[in-house]
Parts: C-alpha cells; structure tokens; sequence
C-alpha cells in the first residue's frame, strides 16, 4: 500500500465553468415564484372623488406637501374645502382602524388645501381645443366638471342661478362648519383658469341656452334644493319653516324667523345644522325630533354628537301627529322588525314657537322636462356609465342622478363626466383604467409598524362654539401633520423597507436603487414565500409557477 499523500481536489460542483453549476441555480425547485404589484389601498377604494390617497400621503410624509397638494389636485380641485365638509369614508376604510385608529387622512388634506392658499400655489389650463362645454349649476360638481375639462383644454361656463358660486356647499352647509373666505379663494382659483361664472342666471330651457351659446355638449349637476313637504294638521298660526330655505336665509344674512322654542324635524345632517344655527342665532331652546332610533340616525354620529354639545335636545322614535297652537303632538314610536319605526298609539306632547322641516330635499327638474331623450325616473335623471343622458352630448351628475348624495360623490361626478365629455368631443369614449385588487387587513403584517396614536385636530369650546359662527374644528400644523401622514401603512405598494432583501435566505433579490424597488433572481429563488409572508404592507404575491 502506498504511503503517497494525494491532494484534495476541489469539489465538482465547483470544478464546473463559471456560472454552470446547477446546485447553485435552486429556480427549478420553484412551484410557485413571488411577484411584486400594486394592490389597491381601501382608502383609496373607498373615496367617492377617486382619491389616490396613499400617493400623496406618501409625499407629505416626506413634507413635500406642494407636491402631495398637487397630487390631490389631479382629482378634487377643493381639498381645503373636502377637508372640511366630507365625511371621509376613507378613514373608515383604513386598515389602521383595526390596528388602533384609522389616519387622520381628512385633517391631512385640510392641511395641505389651506397650505395652497396660503402660498398661492395654482394649476394651469390645458392647451385651448376650441370646444365649449356648457354647465349648469355651480356647486362641488360644476366646478369640479369645470375644472377638469380646463385641464383638458376646453373653454367652460358655468351658469348659476345663486348670487354666489358654491351650491350646497355654500347655501345647505354652516359657516362654522365650511368657511366662506376657504370655498371663495377655491372658486377663485378655477376662475383663474379661464371658467366663467356666470352668477344669478336661471336656465329654463337647456336646448335653448345650448344652441344659443354654441355649446358643443352640457354637464347638468344642479344640486337637490327643493325641500320635501308633509301634510300635518295644524291650527292656529305656527310657523313651519324649511330647513333648506333656514340655512340659505342664514348664507343670505336674511331673516330666519327662528325665535324661542325651535322644533326641527328630522334626522340627518340637514336636521343637525339646522338645530345648531338655531341655537347660534339665539333660539331658547332647540328640540330635534327623530323618527328613528338614535343608532338608525342617518345624521353622521360626531354631528349628533357636536349637536348635543352645544344644547340641542333629541327626542327619537317620534313621529308628529298634530300642532295645536305652540303645542305639537307626537306620537311614540318602536323599532320594526324591519328597523322601520312603528307607531304604537302612546302620545305626548312639546311646546314650540317654530317648527322647521328637515325632511330631505328632491331635485327641482322642471328645466329638463324638454330635452328629447333625456329620462327622468321618480325625479332622478337616469345616465349611462359615461355619466351621459339619453341626449345628445348632454351628461347629468351629483344629486341628479342615482347615488349618494354627499359633497364627494359630487365632485367624483364632475371628474368622470369631464373624462366622458373630453372622450366624447375628441370623437371616442373614456375607458376607465383596470383597478386593482383590494388590499384587506389579513394581507398586512402590523407588527412591523411603530405604535402611533391618532392626532386630534383642536375643537372650540361648546360656549365659544355655541355664541357665533366661527369655525369649529381647528388645523394641524406642519408637525403633527407630517407625523399624521407618517401613520399610513403604504398598505399593497412597497415602500422599500429592506425586508424582503433581509428575509431571503437565497440573496435572490436585488436592491434596483431608490424608488425602484427590487427584483427577483428567479434562477436562485426557490419559491420559499418568505419575502411574500414576511412582507409589512402586501405588496408582493405568490403566483403558480408556469410549466
């Protein structure tokens, strides 16, 4: 036997050209392979005007809020004004909220529409195409309409039977609760990029007003203001007022005829503002009667809350049967099966000076009872997907047509329908991009994320609240602001946090450099799912592997 020493080769796999050695290439192991994409923030689903939210949170995070302003601006043209007077469904939606409390996305886009005003930032029209687009009705939907087809280039007026711009946002909402000098300074700023304006012009007869001013196609957005009515006996000389007419009275500095006992009747957020502008304007004591249960209100519930606050009184489950001098009967009522109030026959009685209705408001379409091929069904006008109506180059949006009847729904309304009327009077048809899928709270690995309790934005006390009309609700600063959009979660899209570079324990991810993201080196990945599992925000997917 020898005693020779053979030296140790190196092993085989090693032994192979550079690059050939299939024990390092694992890819083939794969039965399914991980791939970056966009999920759809629920916010961002759920805002009526179409909001990318997380994008501009995203920049103002970084306390670029011109350009987060900006973002916003490429779908709602009044976020000074949204930041205060929509009821954020968003917020509702956020997956936070399952965590400890949803972003205060609201107060972070108020903060960001007063800093445009502040610093008189502005957007440019589009190159002018010639075309002229006619709208009635100058509410959040007409100038929302407006402003976007001036982004497209188109010369746009709007015509307004107010004396003032604004709609219901202005003539149907407080001033404590919207500003007027914030809604005036938006509306200036869309004037500014060509919109006229023009002011106390009734329009009667579209067909007309169109062929007369050469209008190439018509946006109808004008807002439900006629006050809904109900037959109550009544004797003797009681005044029974429209919320409505009460809150326009108000705008006006016209006298409202609230005095002493006010009554309001109804529920809803009209019925809220109404009660606590009766207070504000000195009535003695204000009643609010509710048919429905205080949980089936359809008033938003801080509404209710701030209402209480500042010493309106709910009487709910009642309905009225009779007014008899100051004094109105009200019989009692229960909850239904169904969660309709039943009457049950037990009746009570209130005093009152003045009663107002908050009933609800329809419609007033008398000037579209004309138009050829326009249909309006049980006082809404019915429109295709393109927001266009059975007429020619005439489109319909807000309260007019079928959908909620908020601030935001509106300005959504005006967008698409300016998408529509572009498409249309370039000789085509808007085709809306493909969403994508929803991001849910189960897709999400919280942990990751820092404990950081919600910031409030400062109320008034209830007695400097109560004496006058200053606004209520106060701002963020730039600190608790930057620090508020700093809770988004970047829920679906990735945000470069570096973990799913740490996690792979085959280094086949590849760090493409800020703003990039990364990439998969699918020949080492084995499709272990760790990047996918361990993932904070859900933004990378397993998807079966192709054979």
């Amino acid at each position: 036997m020898s005693n020779k020493v053979v030296a140790q080769s190196k092993p085989f796999a090693v032994t192979l050209d550079v690059g050939s050695s299939l024990l390092n290439k694992t890819g083939t192991w794969r039965t399914e392979r991980p791939v970056y994409l966009d999920r759809l923030p629920p916010c961002n689903h759920a805002c009526p005007a179409g909001e990318n939210i997380q994008a501009w949170l995203g920049y103002a995070e970084e306390g670029d809020y011109e350009t987060a302003w900006r973002q916003i601006m490429d779908d709602n043209p009044l976020p000074a004004t949204m930041g205060r007077v929509c009821y954020h469904p968003c917020e509702s939606a956020c997956n936070r909220l399952q965590l400890d409390q949803a972003v205060g996305i609201n107060s972070v886009e108020r903060f960001l529409g007063d800093q445009a005003l502040k610093y008189g930032w502005t957007m440019a029209a589009g190159k002018s195409t010639g075309k002229r687009v006619m709208i009635v009705g100058a509410g959040p939907g007409g100038l929302s309409a407006a402003y976007h087809l001036r982004r497209c280039g188109h010369n746009v007026t709007i015509f307004e039977a107010s004396p003032k711009a604004g709609g219901m946002v202005r003539y149907g909402i407080p001033r404590y609760r919207m500003p007027r000098e914030k809604l005036r300074a938006e509306i200036e700023r869309i004037e500014a990029m060509g919109v006229e304006i023009k002011l106390d012009t009734r329009i009667d007869d579209i067909v007309s007003a169109r062929k007369k001013g050469k209008f190439d196609a018509v946006f109808l957005c004008t807002g439900a203001q006629q006050p809904k009515r109900i037959d109550i006996p009544l004797k003797g000389d009681t005044p029974i007022l429209d919320a409505v007419k009460v809150l326009r009275d108000t705008e006006l500095e016209n006298p409202t005829n609230l005095r002493g006992r006010v009554l309001v009747y109804g529920g809803g957020n009209t019925a809220m503002d109404a009660a606590r502008s009766a207070l504000r304007l000195g009535a003695r004591q204000t009643t609010v009667v509710v048919l429905e249960s205080r949980e089936q209100m359809p008033a938003h519930v801080f509404e209710v809350h701030e209402a209480i606050e500042e010493g309106a009184e709910l009487q709910n489950l009642r309905s009225i049967k009779e007014v008899s001098g100051n004094t109105v009967t009200l019989e009692v009522m229960v909850a239904g099966e169904d969660r309709w109030p039943q009457p049950t026959g037990q009746l009570e009685t209130v005093e009152a000076d003045v009663i107002v209705l908050a009933l609800g408001q329809n419609v007033d379409t008398v000037p579209l009872k004309n138009i050829d091929g326009l249909k309006i069904n049980n006082g809404i006008v019915e429109v295709g997907f393109d927001m266009q109506t059975g007429a020619e180059g005439i489109f319909a949006g807000g309260d007019m047509v079928p959908s909620a009847r908020t601030v935001t729904t509106s300005i959504g309304h005006g967008k698409k329908a300016a998408r529509s009327i572009d498409a249309y009077l370039c000789g085509g048809a808007f085709v809306s991009p493909e969403k994508h899928e929803i991001v849910d709270f189960g897709k999400l690995n919280t942990w990751y994320y820092s404990d950081a309790p919600r910031t409030l934005r400062p109320m008034l006390d209830v007695v400097r609240r109560s004496s006058g009309f200053a606004e209520v609700v106060g701002d963020l600063n730039q600190d608790n602001a930057l620090y508020e959009a700093r809770r988004c979660m970047s829920c679906g899209n990735c945000f470069e946090c570096d973990n799913c570079y740490g996690v792979c324990p085959d280094n086949a991810i590849t760090k493409l450099g800020p703003g990039k993201r990364f990439a998969f080196k699918y020949d080492y990945c084995k499709g272990c799912a760790l990047c996918a599992t361990e993932c904070p925000c859900g933004a990378i997917k397993m998807v079966v592997e192709d054979i």
